[in-house]
């Protein structure tokens, strides 16, 4: 529903307008709810004033005394009032000022609601705030100046009275008089007035403000402000909001001081009153405690209760001491800074506009915005100030004024809002639009919203600047205190200075920490992102060790740096915890203290021993936990110096750059330590992990020697380990305490440190380790044994190289060659080996290795003799001496090797010492594997045999399995048949089966241990793989055997292994020799993938299949081989060799068949694009040539059927046989393919050309025909016929169709011509054809055109053709034959042979009837509105019937003298007043029935019409029920009288639906009619007449729509197209969007063009044609250049032209009938609106300009008619007699004159 235009028509034709009317007591009643709040009619009253300038208020309450309680008989003025505030009620509320009195505006304002201040200086905005003293007053009543005003009440409706005060009543005061509704209010609460009075004067500019009860003033407010001091704006600050509405001006700081002097009864808390007075109400009654007290009491620990009653017992002592005198006066008065800012604004005209609307006033060009804070020094002069004064302290008149109370800032609109800031500060934004009741800020209207904020933004500027201009006095103070306190110039502040300043600085900060705001939250969230954003730095002042610094130059405090770090300025420990510190961190504008800053601190001086221990504390833990990377600690280390020393003054400098060691418990801190080294005492608590992640590692014995070794000449004899025996035993006990925890090498470098040192204190003096004996040693006497070692270890000593034996010189010299013996003595005996072994193993452990060395290579013992036999007592050894490394164990076993055996008198124990120790000198246990194998490989039997068993009795006893047999070139084993044949053992096998291929065999007896030999089972399948390739098998049974084995081996076979087996030919096949007798065969060796397995009896002649048995024919098929050959295989055979081939199949059919197979596999074959591209060209598909003995005769009875003679031709050679009767003509010289439709595919796809591409037809059409009846009949039967062909078809073929009945539709034409004939020229042979042809189908400008000759009957089979080569891919001879009855036999017949034509028609006209269902339903729906219109009209004029008879019952009804105007005014003087009966609709349909030849016409002597189509409705007889005919539209014969009633607009519409129905497309090429002139029956001189016509299609424009061209135009078709093919689309264009109008389908118009001639427009039987040339001179050029208004112009004008031609469709001369029609289709009878055919569209675009049209036509057709001018001719047309039809002349121009 369009409820736009539902408003227009109710604001121009609704009812009398009437005012809204307003309840005004029930509309301040519910503004009151929303606007009410504590102290509103406060706030406001002092609001008024200050926007009048008062500088004092007065506020007074007065009572009224109690009727129940008398006054007491005192005058105690405290008695007197507390007797006041228990028992009077409210009588008035006074509020008086001292401001300018009321103008004139503020009079008249002050009456009306809402209408608000315009003033954009003044914060009133709503004009509701003076109405909520209607909040407890009934009737206000306000004095000002020399006049007052009184409300009062009538009903509902509020009045107002004004009064001229007399002279002596004039007062420059302000007086608002409220008296209380009921008398029964009590008085409110003094303390709470109080403390809101308080609140209301810290920003508005208001002075002093009093407060009264009755006659005591009970408060005096007094408000100084000291002069202001401009504050400078920084060069960072971004004085301009985010938006761009705002920018900070100027600023300026003031200090104000407000002074309260007020009544101990503000205090007073007046004891709850009795039971019998608990009815009367009291502002005093104590506030009950609430659910927290309640369960307080309950869960309160004792403390807690303690406490609570100390609080009663002072409270209860305050309230006896104020009750005392509740008149008593004190005093309080609290110091504020406030920072004022003046701000300018920038909106635009739009924004201003809008906040205007909202608010009722401008926004305002400057406004100011000031902060309210209390600073450190003024807070503590603000309570030192209470401090003093009890009653003071309890009555806190100023509560809510200090921001730094909660609840915290607050929001000012003039007065406190319940909106907080989030922070410790006051804002007073006048300018901010607060919400209606003006307690909170609105946030929620769109352009109010933008405001509020962007004034929160410029709150957060001003925050800021205070803060800067804050932090800066606090360093200035600093500055003072440092200068006071320290006399030395730039020594900076003392860390008592700055401790001094803390408080304040942390009062500061919390000023400016922001936290949650309320009620709403995102008011601190603005304001907090603009003070933190204004500044383009992001830095900020924060008060730090070193005074007030930017955040970029000051760091955290952390415990850590602070030991040993005191020149970074840091945030003090005190104030870290801080919120605005905090957000400092979150916001990462303060950080820890970095590498950085420790680097330039170290760098700048030394540190103190104890500074020192505390970095390397810190150094140790950061680097241990990775918060320090590896260069960041050695750029500290670099510059980091520590002077140690006791006192501090001097000392030992100690570079930390150089350190690289650190002491741990293995070396005594007594002890020197290199320089590199640092001391104990500042890595003593330290952990070793964090020293090491330094990169300083634990001072190492090693280096640590060699710097005593190195330092000990320089440092004095008590420190050199060569001359000191007591140093060199100190350090001798730490070497041997940490011997054990010495690696290898420390203890290598230990020993070669020390072992040409004299370091060994001996007996004998200071003596080098080697020269050094164990006192055990005891031998000689004299040899120097060590002395004071106690303590050190024995194994650290001997490996120094201390002596615990003597060495083998001396033992070999003293003990084998023993002095001559003594006179009287027998010779001594030398030793024997056996002895000297038995003294060796006594004293292994004591042996130096040198001497073990030695032993080894020394020759001691003796072997057995190879010829000693018996006991090992008998045996003798040689006197040859061996190394030990030289003889084995005496052992049985070995002995039988020949092997030589150690001589060893007596038993041999293997485990004894004696052996042990023997096997440490080298002696053999048994043979090695290489020994054994030369044994093995002996020429001596036995000495094989020996030494073979004893490898395999001894292979796990002795391990011999860790060496790897299988690689050595002896040959050691026999093989199996040939034991005299000795191989190595990778030469021979364990399996059998691999004899096969020629490998030996291993000894059958020698298989299970065949792995201890090396013996694989089976060789290398690569080995086999290549003997198997160099010798393949050389017969059937021999390849059974090589390819069973290798199927054994098959899951060894590899990828490589595969290939190569694959490439190789190893399989025999038998083949029959080509030239040898018959059953003569030979070997031919295939490899595996062309041969196939098993048998195949269709293949099996061709390719060579084999079979060696299951097992074998795993591996052949591992290999390659297949069960059958694949179809590529197939291919590649036929085109290698296709004649073997053939002669092996023996058949073209089974060859055929073989092609068919592989055209199955077409796109398998095509993947081998080599195998694909010889199939292309390759001699091997097969072709026939037809032989036939003698010319085939077409008239004789016998027929001959041609013989077939194949051969073999490339796919190019051969020719697809598509067209029979090409075929039947050059057959002779062309090859064909085989006639089946898969091998037919299989030939094209490999290159064959069909036969109708070889052979070119030339069509050759005769002149067209003079009559083209033949052409449309045809075009008829093939469309209807063509969807019944295209349904039974698709039912077998249904992919070859390419084209539907629809296109076939849009695209087919056909042309009747004289003659046509076909000749067809084989390309290339020179052969040529040509035969008359009744039908022929050619494509021409994107359209097939089926050509009829009529020099004969058309051949329907011939016509069947034509159309299978539209509509068909590939037509053939059975699709002819399929087409052909369908086109022949009737729809009756075709039914008859069991097609059902019925519902093929109906199912294929479903699409059409479907898309014409809407255009359909529209114009029923719009047919159905007209019936009840005529119905509607029928009533109007059967009582307009009456009246009129009754009016003119004696008058006789005239004739008239001309034909009247259908439609026409029944006041015309040309036409018959006498009323006319009204038509029946089914007597107009008649009519058009009858016009169309549906119906006989009742009057026979009536010429029928020219043009299909509807009359105009004529006059009938009365009783007749008939319909006129006739071509004039008021002829009237017969008797019918015409009694000048006006036709029904109904009947009239109804008509023009009809004429729109009527229009069709044009469906012939070419327009020709004959001129034609027909009398007109309303006019004795004019004649109608029609032009004629003679033009042919041309073209399609871009949008479908026929293009016909005259035949005597001089340009050619071609380029009258290409010149204007821009201007055809645009005329197309134009004319579809007037079918739209119309609803009249877009093909039933038609665009033509003549180069003379008048005619713009015509009508051809319904369809419609429109001149080209008409357009391209009138509307081309506008249309292009002009715009909207040339295109309106262009389409209003052939809008008209096509309601002329529409009209046509209904009366066929141009008579006064068809003129109203033509004026119908714009207006109604009335000349009103249009409401029939375009008025049912809606949204037309040209309806605006329709119906301004039609009404300029209604107006002088109404005109003309009452002047009794003689109707005129159409405006398309000339005078009568002219000649010419819809023309460009006179009518033309009446046309134009219409449209201007």
């Amino acid at each position: 529903m369009d409820y736009s235009q539902l408003r227009a028509a109710a604001l121009q034709n609704g009812e009398d307008e009437e005012a809204v009317t307003v309840d005004t007591r029930a509309l301040i009643d519910k503004v009151l709810a929303r606007y009410s709040g504590e102290w509103t009619t406060l706030r406001e009253l002092i609001q008024n004033a200050a926007d009048a300038q008062a500088t004092t208020v007065k506020i007074k309450w007065e009572t009224i005394p109690s009727v129940s309680v008398p006054a007491p008989q005192t005058t105690d003025p405290s008695e007197l009032l507390k007797h006041t505030l228990t028992h009077h009620t409210l009588r008035r509320l006074l509020v008086q000022n001292d401001g300018q009195p009321f103008a004139p505006t503020d009079w008249a304002r002050l009456k009306r609601i809402a209408e608000g201040n315009p003033d954009e200086t003044k914060i009133g905005a709503f004009g509701v705030g003076f109405y909520s003293v209607f909040a407890d007053c009934e009737e206000p009543f306000v004095s000002s100046g020399k006049e007052a005003m009184a409300f009062y009440w009538k009903g509902n409706a509020l009045f107002t009275r004004k009064l001229q005060l007399p002279v002596e009543q004039h007062s420059r005061e302000t007086a608002f008089v409220l008296d209380y509704r009921n008398t029964t209010t009590p008085l409110p609460n003094l303390l709470s007035v109080s403390q809101f009075l308080g609140t209301s004067l810290t920003f508005v500019s208001l002075q002093k403000i009093e407060f009264w009860i009755d006659d005591w003033r009970v408060l005096a407010l007094q408000k100084k402000s000291s002069p202001s001091a401009q504050i400078s704006i920084p060069r960072d600050l971004d004085t301009k909001t985010k938006d761009g509405l705002m920018k900070l001006t100027a600023a300026e700081q003031t200090s104000t001081q407000i002074d309260a002097s007020f009544m101990s009864v503000l205090g007073w808390k007046p004891k709850p009153a009795s039971s019998s007075n608990k009815s009367s109400e009291s502002a005093y009654t104590p506030e009950p405690s609430g659910l927290k007290g309640f369960f307080s009491r309950l869960t309160s620990s004792a403390a807690q209760t303690a406490q609570r009653t100390k609080a009663a017992k002072e409270e209860k002592e305050l309230q006896e001491a104020i009750a005392e005198d509740l008149t008593a006066v004190s005093t309080s008065t609290i110091f504020l800074r406030i920072t004022a800012a003046q701000i300018s604004t920038s909106v635009s005209s739009s924004f201003a506009a809008e906040l205007e609307r909202a608010t009722k006033k401008p926004p305002p060009k400057t406004t100011r915005i000031a902060l309210l804070t209390s600073s450190y020094d003024e807070t503590v002069a603000s309570e030192e100030s209470t401090a003093s004064n009890k009653a003071a302290k309890a009555i806190d008149i100023f509560s809510t004024v200090l921001p730094s109370k909660k609840p915290g800032g607050r929001v000012f609109i003039g007065f406190p809002t319940t909106q907080t800031t989030g922070a410790g500060m006051h804002i007073s934004a006048p300018s901010v639009i607060p919400t209606v009741e003006r307690e909170a800020i609105d946030l929620n209207a769109r352009w109010v919203r933008t405001w509020n904020i962007e004034m929160l933004r410029v709150a957060g500027i001003i925050s800021r600047l205070a803060f800067v201009n804050d932090m800066h006095d606090l360093n200035q103070k600093l500055k003072r205190i440092s200068s006071t306190n320290n006399s030395k110039k730039g020594s900076g502040y003392t860390p008592e200075d700055v401790q001094k300043l803390v408080p304040e600085a942390l009062h500061i900060l919390k000023t400016y920490s922001f936290e949650d705001s309320t009620p709403s939250a995102q008011v601190a969230k603005i304001i907090e992102e603009a003070f933190w954003t204004s500044y383009r730095k992001a830095s900020i002042e924060v008060y730090s060790s070193q005074g007030v610094l930017q955040t970029n130059n000051v760091r955290l405090f952390s415990e850590d740096y602070a030991k040993f770090l005191s020149g970074i300025p840091i945030i003090l420990k005190d104030m870290q915890a801080a919120p605005f510190i905090q957000k400092l961190i979150d916001y990462g504008l303060l950080e820890q203290i970095t590498v950085e800053d420790v680097v330039k601190e170290l760098g700048s001086k030394a540190m103190d021993k104890h500074q020192l221990h505390h970095f390397v504390v810190w150094l140790a833990k950061n680097a241990a936990s990775g918060e320090l990377k590896y260069h960041h600690i050695q750029h500290v280390l670099d510059v980091a110096v520590a002077t140690v020393s006791d006192d501090g003054t001097g000392g030992e400098i100690i570079a930390l750059g150089s350190i690289k060691n650190y002491l741990n418990n293995r070396i005594p801190a007594t002890l020197p330590i290199p320089p590199t080294t640092i001391p104990v005492a500042f890595t003593a608590d330290i952990p070793e992990v964090q020293l090491q992640a330094i990169g300083w590692e634990p001072l190492g014995i090693v280096p640590w020697l060699r710097f005593l070794i190195a330092s000990g000449s320089s440092k004095g004899e008590e420190h050199d380990l060569t001359k000191s025996s007591k140093f060199s035993v100190q350090v001798l006990s730490v070497l041997s305490k940490n011997w054990d925890n010495l690696s290898p090498s420390d203890k290598s470098s230990v020993v070669s440190s020390l072992e040409h040192l004299t370091v060994i204190p001996t007996k004998l003096g200071m003596r080098k380790p080697k020269e050094s004996f164990f006192s055990s040693v005891k031998l000689f006497h004299d040899l120097p044994t060590i002395e004071g070692c106690d303590r050190l270890k024995e194994k650290f000593l001997v490996a120094l190289g201390v002596r615990k034996t003597l060495d083998l010189e001396t033992i070999f010299t003293r003990l084998l060659n023993p002095a001559p013996a003594a006179e009287g003595e027998t010779g001594a005996k030398k030793w024997s080996h056996v002895e000297l072994i038995k003294y060796l193993a006594s004293v292994k452990n004591d042996i130096p290795a040198e001497d073990m060395k030695r032993l080894k290579q020394s020759k001691l013992c003796p072997a057995e003799e190879h010829t000693s036999s018996g006991g090992p007592e008998s045996r003798k050894g040689t006197e040859k001496l061996y190394k030990l490394s030289d003889l084995y164990e005496p052992k049985d076993s070995l002995r039988l090797l020949q092997l030589p055996v150690l001589h060893w008198p007596g038993i041999w124990k293997a485990n004894s010492p004696e052996g042990n120790f023997l096997f440490s000198l080298g002696l053999r246990p048994y043979p090695a594997v290489p020994e054994l194998i030369e044994m093995m490989s002996s020429p001596d039997a036995d000495t094989r045999k020996n030494a073979m068993a004893y490898f395999i009795n001894n292979f796990q006893l002795n391990q011999y399995g860790t060496y790897n047999l299988s690689r050595i070139d002896n040959a050691i084993l026999p093989l199996q048949g040939n034991e005299k044949k000795l191989v190595r053992p990778s030469a021979c096998f364990t399996n059998p089966d691999a004899a096969i291929l020629g490998y030996d065999i291993l000894r059958r007896d020698l298989h299970d241990h065949a792995s201890k030999f090396g013996v694989a089972r089976d060789p290398s399948i690569l080995d086999c793989v290549n003997r198997l390739i160099a010798n393949p098998p050389k017969d059937h049974q021999e390849a059974v055997r090589v390819f069973s084995y290798f199927t054994t081996r098959i899951a060894e076979l590899g990828i490589s292994h595969i290939t190569k087996l694959k490439a190789s030919a190893i399989i025999p096949v038998t083949r029959r020799k080509i030239s040898g007798e018959k059953g003569e065969t030979k070997v031919v060796y295939i490899t595996p993938p062309n041969c196939y397995l098993g048998t195949s009896s269709t293949y099996g002649d061709i390719f060579d299949f084999v079979d060696f048995g299951p097992n074998a024919n795993v591996f052949l098929f591992k290999c390659g081989a297949k069960e059958e050959p694949t179809k590529p295989e197939i291919a590649l055979m036929a085109c290698s060799e296709p004649a073997r081939l053939l002669s092996t199949l023996q058949s073209s059919d089974k060859y055929l068949n073989l092609l068919r197979s592989l055209a199955d596999e077409l796109a398998t074959l095509k993947r081998d694009k080599e195998l694909f591209k010889k199939m292309m060209t390759s001699a091997w598909l097969l072709g026939s040539r037809d032989i036939s003995s003698t010319k085939e005769d077409p008239d004789s009875g016998d027929y001959d059927a041609p013989i077939k003679q194949f051969q073999l031709a490339s796919p190019q050679q051969i020719t697809i046989l598509d067209d029979i009767i090409s075929y039947r003509l050059f057959k002779e010289s062309l090859l064909f393919a085989p006639e089946d439709d898969a091998l037919e595919a299989f030939y094209a796809a490999l290159g064959s050309e069909a036969i109708s591409t070889k052979v070119y037809m030339e069509h050759r059409i005769g002149p067209a025909a003079d009559k083209q009846d033949i052409a449309a009949t045809m075009h008829k039967l093939v469309i209807e016929r063509s969807k019944i062909f295209l349904f039974e078809y698709s039912k077998y073929k249904k992919s070859s169709i390419k084209h539907d009945a629809k296109w076939l539709e849009k695209n087919l034409q056909v042309k009747a011509v004289t003659s046509l004939a076909l000749r067809r020229s084989l390309k290339g042979y020179n052969q040529q054809h040509t035969e008359k042809r009744s039908a022929a189908a050619v494509y021409r400008d994107s359209h097939w055109i089926l050509y009829i000759s009529t020099h004969s009957r058309p051949d329907l089979y011939q016509v069947g053709q034509a159309i299978c080569t539209m509509l068909l891919s590939r037509p053939g001879q059975q699709a002819y034959f399929f087409i052909e009855p369908f086109l022949k036999l009737d729809l009756l017949e075709l039914r008859a042979r069991g097609y059902n034509v019925d519902r093929i028609l109906r199912a294929k006209a479903a699409e059409a009837r479907i898309a014409e269902e809407e255009r359909r339903k529209a114009l029923e729906a719009e047919e159905q509105r007209i019936r009840e219109r005529e119905r509607d009209w029928a009533q109007q004029q059967t009582a307009t019937n009456i009246e009129t008879a009754v009016a003119r019952a004696p008058q006789t009804p005239r004739q008239p003298d001309q034909p009247r105007m259908p439609g026409g005014f029944d006041d015309s003087p040309d036409h018959d007043p006498a009323p006319q009966p009204i038509k029946k609709l089914g007597d107009f349909f008649s009519g058009i029935r009858k016009q169309l030849g549906f119906e006989a016409d009742d009057n026979a002597n009536k010429p029928p019409a020219q043009q299909p189509g509807t009359r105009a409705p004529e006059q009938s007889g009365s009783g007749s029920g008939g319909s006129g005919s006739g071509t004039g539209a008021g002829t009237n014969t017969g008797g019918s009288n015409n009694d000048g009633r006006v036709t029904s607009p109904a009947v009239v519409q109804q008509n023009l639906l009809s004429a729109i129905k009527s229009t069709r497309a044009h469906d012939s090429s070419g327009v020709f009619a004959p001129p034609t002139q027909q009398e007109i029956t309303e006019q004795s001189t004019y004649c109608d007449s029609t032009p004629a016509t003679n033009m042919n299609f041309v073209a399609e424009a871009p949008g479908g729509m026929k293009v016909f061209l005259a035949k005597d135009v001089s340009v050619n078709p071609a380029q009258f197209l290409t010149s204007n093919i821009s201007g055809i689309s645009k005329f197309e264009t134009l004319l579809k969007d007037v079918a739209n109008v119309y609803n009249l389908p877009a093909h039933s118009l038609h665009i033509y063009y003549d180069e003379q001639g008048p005619t713009i427009a015509f009508n051809k039987s319904g369809s419609i044609f429109c001149n080209y040339r008409f357009f391209s001179q009138l509307h081309l050029a506008k249309l292009t250049g002009s715009g909207g208004m040339g295109r309106a112009e262009a389409t209003v004008w052939w809008w008209v032209t096509i309601a002329h031609e529409l009209a046509h469709n209904l009366v066929s001369p141009h008579n006064s009938a068809h003129s109203y029609y033509t004026g119908a289709a714009g207006t109604t009878p009335s000349g009103g609106q249009q409401q029939g055919v375009l008025g049912s569209i809606s949204g037309n675009p040209f309806h605006t300009a329709h119906s301004s049209l039609s009404s300029v036509a209604g107006r002088q057709g109404q005109q003309q008619q009452q002047q009794g001018q003689q109707e005129p001719p159409p405006p398309y047309e000339d005078a009568p007699g002219s000649g010419r039809s819809l023309t460009g002349g006179h009518g033309n121009q009446g046309y134009r004159s219409l449209l201007d």
